[in-house]
């Protein structure tokens, strides 16, 4: 088992541009982390560093407490399995799982016994004298697990190994690596992908890596958490807008006051509404932008009772126990937004309704899209 620490990495190429800024983590011994990020956020890019494929501009890189900046990728005590399952075509199942023990020149005794162990834990025994070609995408990422299995390491590193399957195959083999994760507890893994039900599902922390137009943060870490951490208390408007599907609400606002309870907003529709966060950070006159997810809006009972938004229907997706409405604000300036509300709704397209919008499940960010703490 080896822990992994990351401390001010940085990647950059010679053109100048960053694509990794100051990276501080500590990737505990069992621990499965999973970095998680849009397309172009460094993702990849931060694994291939731990595993010694790119180069470190700047900062340190620990495994297990010994310094691995210079240290070649064979000798660094990781096994990585790639999105492409990199498989012999040449050799056979067998023969693929043992090729890197007989690189090192184990023993041949020892190296039967741990390819057809990993070959029971993978339920791949009767294919053991089958080549890729003769395996379903499923079995041959498969067979590049247990090619890493094998070699005992103290890290697993996984690069997207679960994009080029289909969708029962991606929650299929997704179930099976949580599953060897827990029966080959003494390693750590770190996985790399850009869905967040994965990154949900398996992952003890998600390292959360932050891309767009805002140079200064793209390749940061924007949020290390469990995963109902990043849910439930975005630290920024940029976690709020990625976790989550369908992805949070918001709405541009102006703070007009506020007190011990929470922050008295006014939004662009011209609708007044409170949040329950802490107000120390906001004065009157700040903009601000008011967040809210689906599932915490529904239809208003009494709307005197309540705060509530205004919005007429623009398209009811029935999804069987639920359903979403997408909507648009009334008045000017109006937002969109989409609400999640029981499946046997009658709402339907161009009707008016009352969304209520609890103050307890209102995000706020400032104008740095940093979250104000939410007094919950």
């Amino acid at each position: 088992m080896a822990s992994i620490s990351l401390n001010n990495v940085q990647k950059a190429y010679a053109s100048g541009n960053a694509v990794i800024r100051d990276a501080n983590l500590e990737v505990g011994k069992n621990e499965f982390c999973v970095f998680l990020g849009p397309s172009g956020c460094g993702k990849s890019t931060l694994l291939r560093m731990i595993a010694g494929l790119e180069s470190i501009t700047d900062g340190e890189l620990r495994i297990d407490g010994e310094r691995m900046n210079e240290v070649e990728p064979a000798k660094r005590k990781v096994a990585m399995v790639f999105q492409n399952y990199a498989l012999y075509p040449h050799m056979s199942v067998y023969e693929n799982m043992a090729f890197g023990l007989r690189q090192a020149k184990v023993d041949k005794a020892i190296i039967d016994k741990k390819v057809r162990s990993a070959a029971a834990a993978l339920q791949l025994d009767s294919y053991l004298e089958r080549r890729p070609a003769a395996l379903s995408g499923g079995q041959r990422q498969r067979v590049a697990i247990g090619r890493a299995i094998v070699r005992e390491p103290g890290v697993f590193l996984f690069d997207e190994p679960l994009s080029n399957l289909d969708a029962a195959l991606r929650v299929q083999t997704r179930t099976e690596i949580a599953r060897l994760h827990r029966e080959f507890s003494e390693a750590s893994a770190v996985y790399v992908t850009h869905d967040q039900v994965e990154a949900m599902a398996l992952a003890d922390r998600i390292v959360l890596l932050q891309a767009g137009d805002d140079m200064e943060r793209h390749g940061s870490v924007a949020q290390v958490g469990a995963p109902l951490d990043l849910y439930h208390h975005p630290k920024s408007r940029f976690v709020a807008g990625f976790i989550g599907s369908p992805k949070m609400n918001f709405f541009a606002g102006t703070v007009v006051g506020g007190d011990d309870g929470g922050v008295d907003i006014d939004l662009q529709s011209g609708e007044r509404v409170r949040a329950r966060v802490d107000g120390s950070r906001a004065r009157a006159g700040m903009k601000v932008t008011l967040g809210v997810r689906p599932e915490h809006l529904r239809v208003a009972g009494d709307a005197r009772s309540e705060q509530t938004l205004a919005c007429r229907v623009k398209l009811v997706e029935h999804m069987g126990e639920h359903s979403y409405i997408h909507a648009t604000q009334t008045g000017p300036a109006a937002a969109t937004l989409i609400a999640k509300v029981p499946g046997d709704s009658a709402l339907t397209h161009d009707e008016v309704v009352r969304l209520a919008l609890p103050a307890e499940a209102c995000h706020v960010f400032d104008d740095h899209d940093m979250a104000l703490r939410r007094l919950i």
